[in-house]
Order: structure tokens, then C-alpha cells, then sequence
């Protein structure tokens, strides 16, 4: 049997081949899915015309080309040459050099005129002192969480490079197997929200499809101790793919690592810092409320620590088998529909994770478009046949009629909503309505981690739709910094304050009312009938939220199943404003699977309850002649 390091002698003897005699290779070594090229002849094989495309199409994997150190002038000395060779404008704010790869990242206000003009300026550099420049925005909003997720990065910049050489080796093994075939096992969200999980499985590879909780239902969590999961051991399990940061997806990531687990975890970049958020924040909130949580702080390290960014578009080898790539979903910032290609053309498998077809004023649509796919793994959340959202447009008008009749009352708005995604699109709606004069300006506090997750949405423009990329990076008009939103630091003293104040409204996590701060407002702000309290987006079964939209109007705030002893009676007003999910309504479902191109033979239907999974999966037969299935947990579906 061949083993990696066969290979990657037979891939130097190529390399050697392919590249011309006056350019020196030292080494060539596995990095992840790269394939890395060290030369002190960085500039020379830049030059040459297609040499980096053409080895990329013979090896069939993405080539990075990176310098020897002997090739690097001293660090000092480099930095002196890239500050002067920048312009003053650019807005240079730091350089970080990493010798281990000869790497120099650039952070700056204006990435631009670092770059230059057809990347002359990012050449010269190169040129001049041999390290090659990688650029990053200065994030508008100053964000402690890309802070800390980058300077975290670069502590375990040692420990990265040995991660990334071990999955290397893996992903380039030869493979074993004599036989092809694909399986797909459900290990939660199946005729459910929540605990979303799946194991893609083939003779050689098993890569495990989100780890998540399910709200509401505490020590509900995905079938991990199932044969076909960590059962078999952690090292079964070949790779991790994260569809999107929300924590009925991520939240049980770290406990892959607990249990031994030691692989990587492929995610779009902003996930990977949404995701770090929102599981510290995870840990936070159960020792709040004195429950043990699952695992600690540094578990969420590790699991960063093993996360290897995906970009849209880029197809990206996670096993001899397969390939992923990584599609916008239109759900929140970074979110994914996750494409795996098995084998030489053999199998296509798509998984939706929790998508939003149409485009909003955060974010661009889903991305339908693929190769091939034969099976759709497709959330079903709004799945039922009478699950038609609002417009959008009706939406907002209805949500500014709700503001202007709290406002006239003297009363206050507030409205529970997911820190990610909900919050920012709510904030652009609230901006413009008060900048045009549709609802009054007043104040906005954002409670919990809504402020943060809004400055990691500011550190990724371009992931946003462009005309919000564009007020943010190029017309200084950010909307996010409007000076009606105010961040609540103040705790339960500074709630009072507010409560006791002018109208305001108030978005505040969590969104489907299972604790955090909103438990605090509704203290407050419940028993007074002129205050509005607004739903905005899904409320699971389960969930406190659910449970007051259908008219509950008692609560207790120790226990959120309703049998704690501080009881507190809810006179204020309830209302539900449709359209504003992150969420593709049943409409919006059916029209993704309609234009998908090309259209699945198959289609499993999960993460909806289980009259949205059936209702969603027999629409499908019908309207479009294809297999379709609801499947229930710890079902295993041969594909191929």
C-alpha cells in the first residue's frame, strides 16, 4: 500500500519535472487540503506564466507557493520596506510576520491601496523582501472577538502548522477501499428543530454534518453514542463540516473534542469567529442559570484552533474521497449550503443546512447552482402547507405600525431575536424607518451579544449584500453606528433605568426566549399593558417563546418550563410580525428546489417538525416526480 509519503516524492519528482531549471524547490509538503510549494524563488515561479495553474491542474489540488527562510529579509528590515512601500493612506494599523509559512498579514483601513492596482503593490513587496503579503480589512467596528479569535490563531501558530500537516496526511492517504458506495445517517433535527446532525458516510471516509442543541429541550442532543457515530471511536470520524454559526447547528462542537475527537472542522471564516461567540456564550448562560454545561472554555479553543476556513466557490479536498464546497445560504453571515462531491464523479450530496432563498437587506440569497447533485438534505422549518411569510416590504410596514402604536401608548418594543442575523436586519430596518421618518427616532439598546455579533458582520463585508458594503466601506455611512443604538453594559441597574425612561425599543437575545437577557425585560416590562413584545422569527416547540405566542400569559423566570416559584403575569402586548426569519418560507423552499440546477433525484426533508417535514416532503413528490423522505433519527439512507 502506498502511503503519503510515496506520494508526496512521486509529487516532488513531478514538481521537479514541471518546474524550469532556474528555480529551486526545497520542499513540497502537505498542508490541510493545500498542496505547499517552499522555493527561495518565490518571485521567479510567480513569473512564469501559468506555472502555479498548470501544477494545480495536474495534481488536481490548490498549489501555494511559499518561501524558504533564507529567501526572507529580517523581519525589522522588512518592515521598514512594506511601510514605505505602502501609501500613508492606506491606513496601515499592524504587520504580523509568521516565519513558518513567510507569511506577512497586513492589517489596514483601506485593503486596496495595499493591494494596488492589479496587485502591483502586493509584487513589490513580494519582491522587495521575499515574504508574501496577505491583506485584511481593520474591521469598522472594533470587534473583540476577531481580536481575540486572530491573536489566539497566532499564539498556536506551532501547534496550526502540525494540525494542518497531520490533516494533510490523511487527506492525501490512498485510499483502501475496493467498493463505492454512499450512506447518510441521521443523528438529529429529523421531524424536529434542533440538535441538527448528520454522518456522510462511504467505505473510506465518514464525515460528521453539524453538532448542535436543541432549544428548549435541555439534554436533548444528537445521537453521537450511535454505532454509526462516536461509538466507534472519535478517530473514526475523518473530518467536521459546520454549516453555520447558530447553536441548534454548533453548539455541541467542542464536545466532539472532549471526547477525543482531534480532526478538523471546515467552516466559511465568519462562522468560525460567530461560532467561538456564540459557545462561550453558550457556557456563559448555563452557569448563569446553574447548570453544568457539556464542556469548557477550552474546549472552545481547541475546536478553533482546529477550524480550517472555506471560502464560497472553493472546491476544497477533506478526504480521498471527497470534496467539499461551500455555497452562501443566505441564513446568516457565513452560512453554507455544503456541497460534497464523492469519489471520480460518483456520488453529489447536498446538505441546505438552514437556508433563506430570497435576498434580504443583510444578505444575498441562496446559491442553487451546482455541478451535480443527486440527494438534498433540505431544512423544512417553515415547511407546512400554510407556512407563507409575509412580504417583506409588508413586513416592515407592519412592524413600523406596531412601533408607532407602542410609541403613542408611552410604552416600550421589545423584541426577542437571535443575536445573529435577525438583529442586524432588524437594526437596518429600524435605521431607515427612522431616518426617513416612518416611526419616530428613539432609542435602540441591544442587550446580550447583539452588538458584537453586529461588529463581526462589520469585520466581513464582503460577505454582505454590496450596497450595505458599499455605505460601510466606501460612503462612511455605516448604518450600524447610527447613533439611536445604544449597547446595554449597565446590567439589570441600567434595565431599570431604561424601563423607567422615554419609549425605546429594545432588541435583546435570546430569540426564542430559552434565558439570556430578554428573562430581565420581561420582568420588567411584562405586566404593563402599554409595552409590545414582537416575534420576529421562529419559535420552536418547546420554547418559552412558543408557548407565549400561543397565549400564555403567565411565566416563571427561574424555570422557563413554567415551574419555578417568581411567577410573573404578562398584561403586555403580544404581537407576531412574519417575514423577518432567517428561514426560507414553504414557498421559498419549494422554488429552491424548482431552480435547482441540476434538480435532485432525491430530497430528505429534516430540521421542521414533523407535519412540516411531511407536508414538505409529499409537496415535493407530487410537484416535481422526484423521491422524497422524512426521515425520522437514527435513520441510515444508502444513496448510492
Amino acid at each position: 500500500m502506498k502511503t503519503t509519503h510515496d506520494s508526496l516524492d512521486e509529487i516532488r519528482a513531478r514538481v521537479d519535472e514541471e518546474t524550469p531549471d532556474d528555480i529551486a524547490i526545497d520542499s513540497v509538503q502537505f498542508e490541510g487540503p493545500d498542496l505547499v510549494v517552499y522555493t527561495p524563488d518565490v518571485e521567479a515561479f510567480a513569473e512564469r506564466d501559468r506555472l502555479v495553474p498548470n501544477l494545480a491542474s495536474t495534481f488536481k489540488k490548490r498549489i501555494t507557493v511559499r518561501p524558504t527562510a533564507e529567501a526572507l529579509v529580517p523581519e525589522r528590515e522588512a518592515e521598514g520596506v512594506i511601510r514605505e512601500t505602502i501609501p500613508d493612506d492606506a491606513g496601515v494599523q499592524s504587520l504580523d510576520f509568521d516565519g513558518s509559512t513567510g507569511e506577512v498579514l497586513i492589517e489596514a483601513e483601506e485593503p486596496g491601496m495595499v493591494i494596488g492596482r492589479h496587485g502591483e503593490t502586493l509584487d513589490e513587496i513580494r519582491a522587495a523582501v521575499g515574504w508574501t503579503p496577505e491583506v485584511v480589512r481593520t474591521p469598522p467596528i472594533e470587534s473583540s472577538t476577531v481580536s481575540n479569535v486572530r491573536n489566539f490563531l497566532k499564539q498556536e501558530r506551532d501547534d496550526r502548522r502540525d494540525i494542518l500537516e497531520e490533516v494533510g496526511r490523511q487527506i492525501h492517504r490512498q485510499p483502501t477501499a475496493d467498493e463505492q458506495w454512499v450512506r447518510v445517517t441521521t443523528l438529529g433535527c429529523c421531524r424536529e428543530v434542533g440538535r441538527a446532525s448528520f454522518l456522510l458516510s462511504t467505505p473510506e471516509t465518514r464525515v460528521l454534518i453539524d453538532c448542535g442543541d436543541k432549544p428548549g429541550a435541555e439534554g436533548e442532543v444528537p445521537y453521537l453514542q450511535a454505532p454509526e457515530a462516536l461509538a466507534a471511536g472519535p478517530d473514526s470520524i475523518d473530518a467536521v463540516v459546520l454549516t453555520h454559526a447558530h447553536l441548534d447547528h454548533s453548539a455541541l462542537i467542542p464536545i466532539l473534542f472532549k471526547y477525543g475527537y482531534d480532526g478538523p472542522i471546515y467552516t466559511t471564516e465568519p462562522t468560525r469567529d460567530l461560532m467561538g461567540l456564540l459557545q462561550l456564550d453558550y457556557l456563559d448562560v448555563a452557569s448563569k442559570e446553574g447548570r453544568t454545561p457539556p464542556y469548557d472554555s477550552a474546549m472552545v479553543r481547541k475546536a478553533l484552533k482546529h477550524t480550517i476556513p472555506v471560502e464560497y466557490g472553493n472546491v476544497t479536498d477533506i478526504a480521498p474521497d471527497v470534496k467539499l464546497t461551500m455555497h452562501n445560504a443566505g441564513h446568516i453571515l457565513g452560512s453554507a449550503v455544503s456541497h460534497f462531491h464523492v469519489g471520480e464523479g460518483f456520488y453529489n450530496v447536498a446538505f441546505s443546512g438552514d437556508i433563506h432563498y430570497r435576498d434580504t437587506r443583510l444578505l444575498d440569497g441562496a446559491v442553487n447552482d451546482f455541478p451535480r447533485v443527486e440527494t438534498l438534505i433540505l431544512e423544512s422549518t417553515y415547511g407546512g402547507r400554510d407556512d407563507y411569510q409575509t412580504d417583506q416590504e409588508d413586513s416592515e410596514r407592519k412592524l413600523e405600525t406596531v412601533i408607532n402604536e407602542a410609541h403613542a401608548k408611552g410604552g416600550k418594543i421589545l423584541v426577542p431575536a437571535f443575536a445573529v442575523g435577525r438583529s442586524q436586519e432588524l437594526m437596518l430596518v429600524l435605521e431607515e424607518a427612522m431616518r426617513e421618518g416612518r416611526i419616530p427616532t428613539m432609542p435602540v439598546y441591544l442587550d446580550g451579544m447583539i452588538r458584537e455579533a453586529t461588529a463581526i458582520h462589520a469585520a466581513y463585508p464582503d460577505h454582505l449584500r454590496k450596497r450595505l458594503r458599499d455605505r460601510i466601506l466606501y460612503e462612511d455611512d455605516n448604518p450600524f453606528l447610527a447613533e439611536q443604538f445604544h449597547q446595554v453594559d449597565g446590567g439589570d441597574e441600567m434595565r431599570r433605568d431604561i424601563t423607567d425612561d422615554e419609549p425605546a425599543i429594545i432588541l435583546t437575545t435570546s430569540g426564542m426566549i430559552t434565558g439570556g437577557p430578554v428573562m430581565s425585560w420581561l420582568r420588567l416590562l411584562g405586566g404593563e399593558p402599554d409595552n409590545t413584545l414582537v416575534f420576529v422569527g421562529y419559535q420552536a416547540e418547546g420554547t418559552l417563546g412558543r408557548q407565549i405566542q400561543q397565549g400564555r400569559d403567565e411565566i416563571s423566570l427561574n424555570d422557563t418550563s413554567g415551574r419555578g416559584a417568581d411567577r410573573v403575569a404578562l398584561n403586555m402586548g403580544v404581537e407576531t410580525v412574519d417575514g423577518f426569519s432567517g428561514h426560507a418560507d414553504r414557498q421559498g423552499l419549494e422554488t429552491f428546489v424548482q431552480t435547482m440546477n441540476p434538480r435532485p433525484e432525491t430530497v430528505l426533508c429534516v430540521h421542521g417538525d414533523e407535519s412540516s417535514t411531511d407536508q414538505l416532503s409529499s409537496a415535493l413528490y407530487e410537484k416535481f416526480n422526484m423521491r422524497t423522505v422524512a426521515p425520522k433519527n437514527l435513520e441510515t439512507f444508502r444513496l448510492a
